[in-house]
C-alpha cells in the first residue's frame, strides 16, 4: 500500500523526570515518522516510555528536548510554539483508550456530537456528523441508548466514533482492545486499518495484545526510552 504525507515527525524527543539522582530518563533521544494510511504499535516492556511517547505526541506532555512536528505543523521546538494545546489537540488528534470513557449521563450519539460542539459545529451538522459516524461503525442502531446499556464491543465503537468525530488526522490509541476478546479485538483493529486509509489518517498504538500485531504496518519497539526498532 502507498502511504501518504508525513503526519508525524518526532525528532531526537527526550523526556526525563525529576534532577539529580532522582532523574529517571523516561525518553531519550527518540526519532519517529508516521505517513498517512500508516497504522503503528508502540511496543515494550511497563516504563519503556510507551506511553511517554503517546502523552507527547497528543500535546499532552512537554517533552524535556526535541522537535514534534503534527501533520506538517511544528508544534514544539524547545518549548511549545502554540498557545491553545486545547484547540490543537481539537483540531489534529483523536484519542481511544483502554476504558471507553463514554460520559454516563449522555446517550450513544451525544457523547459524539459533544465534541463537535466543543469544536464549534453548529449542533445540526454535530447530530448529522455523529449519524453518520455511528452509522458507519454499524451501531446507529444505538444511538440513543447510554453507555451503561451497551455492549463492550458497541461502547469501544463509540469511542472511536468519537475520535473521528472532527475528522483529525492523527489518531493515538492507548490500549483499544484490552478489554475485547480475540474476535473483537481483531474487528476493531480492521476497523482502524480501513479508516487510516479512507480517511489519511495515522493510527499510533500502545499495545501488548500479540492477538493483533498483524493488524499493523509497523512494530516499534521501546527498551528503556530508547527506539531499538521499527
Amino acid at each position: 500500500m502507498a502511504l501518504g504525507d508525513i503526519l508525524v515527525d518526532v525528532e531526537a524527543v527526550a523526556k526525563h523526570f525529576g534532577e539529580g539522582e532522582t532523574r529517571v530518563d523516561a525518553l531519550r533521544s527518540v526519532d519517529l515518522q508516521v505517513r498517512a494510511g500508516e497504522v503503528i504499535a508502540l511496543l515494550g516492556p511497563s516504563g519503556s516510555g510507551k506511553t511517554t511517547l503517546l502523552n507527547i505526541i497528543g500535546c499532552i506532555l512537554e517533552p524535556s528536548a526535541g522537535r514534534v512536528s503534527l501533520d506538517g505543523d511544528v508544534v514544539f521546538d524547545k518549548t511549545w510554539l502554540r498557545t491553545d494545546l486545547r484547540r490543537l489537540r481539537l483540531d489534529k488528534i483523536g484519542f481511544i483508550f483502554q476504558a471507553h470513557n463514554l460520559l454516563p449521563f449522555l446517550t450513544a450519539i451525544e457523547n459524539v456530537s459533544l465534541v463537535l460542539d466543543l469544536a464549534g459545529w453548529s449542533p445540526n451538522e454535530g447530530v448529522k456528523r455523529a449519524e453518520e459516524l455511528l452509522d458507519y461503525l454499524e451501531v446507529g442502531h444505538r444511538a440513543k441508548v447510554k453507555p451503561a446499556l451497551l455492549s463492550g464491543g458497541e461502547a469501544q465503537r463509540v469511542a472511536i466514533a468519537r475520535a473521528l468525530a472532527n475528522r483529525p488526522r492523527i489518531i493515538l490509541a492507548d490500549e483499544p482492545t484490552a478489554a475485547l476478546d480475540g474476535v473483537r479485538a481483531q474487528l476493531v483493529m480492521d476497523l482502524l486499518r480501513k479508516l487510516a486509509v479512507e480517511q489519511e489518517a495515522c493510527i499510533i498504538t500502545v499495545t501488548h495484545d500479540e492477538k493483533i500485531f498483524d493488524r499493523f504496518n509497523r512494530l516499534v519497539n521501546l527498551r528503556d526510552g530508547r527506539l531499538v526498532g521499527n
